[in-house]
């Protein structure tokens, strides 16, 4: 914005219950209780959150996702308002939130934020760190609202983790403020980027993935993965919800579906869970809200073995802990 004459867009709109990253401004974006910021405080200002568009939990009562979905656009204008519009840089926002397990928003919530930063002029920024390269069932998960973000951040899949590497993708606007001569140079540049290593790794990942319609398989066994899920809610009263897009599901467990409270830490069950998956083959890191993400070339069957472990372990927590 400083290239473009509007260097008062300094701040930052986040949400509650997410994850950009563990560096100083990244983990000022982040609102997850999950990572304790409180260690490395104070971290970057000009960083305001709103609540999560989490149909489960909705913050402002939303009885339906596309009801909490438009409730929490909301609250993003209303502080974009009352912060002043011209002083607002982007609204920074995964597309499905990991921390909460996989908290997939109503259908309506990603057009209304497009809206939403085209009206007071700030960036949509979309990380896609762990949503993208077919996790959900496209290549990005911003494709299923029809919505192109102003810049995204990709990482983790694109390689498959069989190397480290990470990017960010912006719109030709925004990227040609730094070119036309020396001073407009990017000049923020770090040891370990632009490894070729790393680019050769992504470029063939990216090539197999093509080849071998793992998106395509993604939104397939995902919703063949959902049903069974489902299935064993529908079994367990401590499961209180399941929801996903493509093969990025997540499972809410409940100590009382009525009043959706947690397990106290007594009952140990991250442990019971984690430890009882792995015991039977299976690894899948078990807690309050726990993301079932398996590889992207998942079989029909292999669905089968996941679910039919995963029931196996929940019947068997389920009658220890007596619900």
């Amino acid at each position: 914005f400083k290239r473009v004459g509007e260097p008062n867009r300094t701040k930052f709109i986040s949400r509650k219950g997410s994850y950009h990253g563990a560096t100083m401004g990244a983990m000022a974006l982040g609102g997850s209780h999950l990572y304790p910021k409180i260690d490395y405080e104070p971290l970057m200002p000009g960083v305001f959150h709103v609540p999560q568009p989490l149909p489960y939990r909705c913050e402002f009562g939303g009885q339906t996702p596309e009801e909490c979905a438009e409730l929490c656009a909301n609250a993003v204008e209303e502080m974009i308002k009352f912060q002043d519009p011209e002083t607002i840089g982007a609204v920074v926002a995964e597309p499905i939130a990991s921390p909460p397990g996989c908290a997939v928003p109503g259908d309506n919530y990603w057009p209304r934020l497009r809206e939403i930063c085209d009206k007071y002029g700030c960036l949509l920024i979309a990380d896609e760190v762990i949503t993208g390269f077919g996790r959900t069932g496209k290549m990005f998960a911003t494709e299923h609202w029809g919505v192109t973000p102003d810049m995204m951040t990709v990482a983790k899949g694109i390689t498959s983790g069989y190397i480290p590497a990470g990017g960010c993708i912006t719109r030709g606007e925004i990227s040609d403020a730094f070119v036309g001569s020396p001073k407009a140079a990017f000049k923020h540049v770090i040891t370990f980027g632009g490894h070729p290593v790393a680019a050769a790794a992504a470029l063939k990942n990216i090539e197999i993935m093509e080849n071998e319609g793992m998106v395509e398989n993604s939104a397939k066994q995902g919703a063949y993965l959902l049903d069974g899920l489902k299935e064993m809610k529908d079994k367990y009263k401590m499961i209180g919800d399941v929801r996903g897009l493509g093969l990025f599901c997540g499972i809410e467990i409940v100590a009382d579906r009525e009043t959706k409270e947690y397990f106290p830490s007594e009952a140990d069950l991250a442990n019971r869970l984690t430890q009882g998956f792995a015991e039977n083959g299976l690894l899948v890191r078990g807690g309050d809200r726990m993301n079932v993400a398996p590889p992207l070339c998942i079989t029909s069957s292999e669905v089968d073995d996941l679910v039919t472990i995963m029931d196996k372990v929940f019947g068997e927590v389920s009658h220890a802990l007596g619900v």
